[in-house]
């Protein structure tokens, strides 16, 4: 699978959007699910939209 240069600054944007706005901490698997999903819906994050992710309980 090959990502293009605009997959690439796309990504790095997301990264540090994602950074910036609190989806910096993967304490557990909601935090990481948050993460990745600021990360590739980042221009959401910019609407007010929050991807933070409830903890999961077993």
């Amino acid at each position: 699978m090959r990502i293009g240069l605009f997959g690439l600054i796309y990504l790095l944007v997301g990264v540090v959007v994602a950074l910036t706005n609190g989806y910096n901490s993967v304490a557990g698997v909601s935090e990481v699910i948050s993460l990745v999903a600021a990360v590739v819906l980042w221009p959401a994050i910019f609407f007010g939209v929050d991807l933070h992710v409830p903890p999961i309980t077993t």
